[in-house]
């Protein structure tokens, strides 16, 4: 399983498309694809299900089904499943030592409980070793030569993985890739903004542009192939973010390692719940 894309299904709608972006993803980086169903102590599509037997054998139901669809999608990909009797959250945070990536289906952008993320996802987010990435309905269609959008906060070893990972994506499906750096200028509470940026204002967007471009020139360097727009944006992230990803076909950001499982930072979670394409959550230093 090292190295493979893991899929968690959960035997509902909402695994499909994270199967079929998965299946995508493996196809174009020569990734095994792992499928893994955790069996739920209440699963959602079984009215009975008193005993392992039954949960194991809707399991098997669940990960057949899923196969089939990922061989219909690339016929040519490994596949390969596992059912597990144990909770979804620690079998995939388990499983995220060894992948290159995690996939999840989430339910869309109607809010459920507040928040459109399930609790799996978000543990999952919040503790995975490695790149995790939601899926929505209608988000999973591949599309011809993709932008990969990726936020840019750490230079250095710290944003390492998360420029990684989106060069990587962005050279196997031949894709080009959009650097988004954001910076706010400090304003006086109560104070009107002036119409123009005052000169160290204009000094801090030129520094801020040579560190994005300092931040990238290694990474050009090794992906001479991915086609890269840089953007410095004034303002606050999550407009920036959401703005550059409307027509994308991923967003990557990162989020910061030792944060209680469940919070995540007001960034990952508002690109998360607002976000047009899929997004990979990157674990970063």
């Amino acid at each position: 399983m090292g190295g493979s894309v893991v899929v968690g299904l959960d035997g509902s709608r909402h695994s499909l498309p994270a199967v079929r972006w998965g299946a995508e993803e493996a196809a174009a980086r020569g990734l095994t694809l792992h499928l893994l169903h955790a069996w739920n102590p209440r699963p959602s599509t079984v009215r009975v299900a008193h005993d392992a037997a039954a949960r194991k054998h809707h399991g098997a139901e669940v990960l057949a089904s899923a196969e089939a669809a990922a061989h219909g999608w690339h016929p040519g990909i490994i596949v390969t499943t596992e059912q597990v009797p144990e909770e979804a959250v620690e079998a995939l945070v388990d499983r995220s030592g060894q992948a290159a990536m995690v996939v999840l289906g989430s339910r869309g952008h109607e809010a459920v409980d507040g928040f459109l993320l399930g609790s799996v996802s978000l543990h999952v987010l919040g503790r995975a070793e490695c790149p995790v990435v939601t899926v929505r309905e209608g988000q999973s269609d591949p599309c011809p030569r993709p932008v990969v959008v990726v936020g840019v906060q750490d230079v250095g070893p710290p944003g390492e993985a998360v420029l990684d990972l989106a060069f990587t994506v962005a050279e196997a499906h031949r894709g080009s890739l959009r650097a988004v750096r954001a910076w706010e200028p400090g304003v006086a509470v109560g104070a009107v903004p002036p119409p123009e940026p005052a000169p160290d204002a204009a000094e801090r967007e030129v520094g801020e542009q040579k560190a994005l471009a300092d931040a990238l020139g290694p990474w050009r360097a090794r992906f001479p192939d991915v086609e890269v727009t840089e953007e410095v944006a004034r303002g606050k992230a999550v407009p920036a973010l959401l703005g550059a990803c409307s027509r994308a076909g991923l967003l990557v950001i990162g989020r910061r390692v030792g944060r209680s499982p469940t919070r995540l930072g007001p960034v990952v979670l508002a690109v998360l719940h607002h976000g047009r394409c899929p997004v990979a959550v990157v674990p970063r230093t």
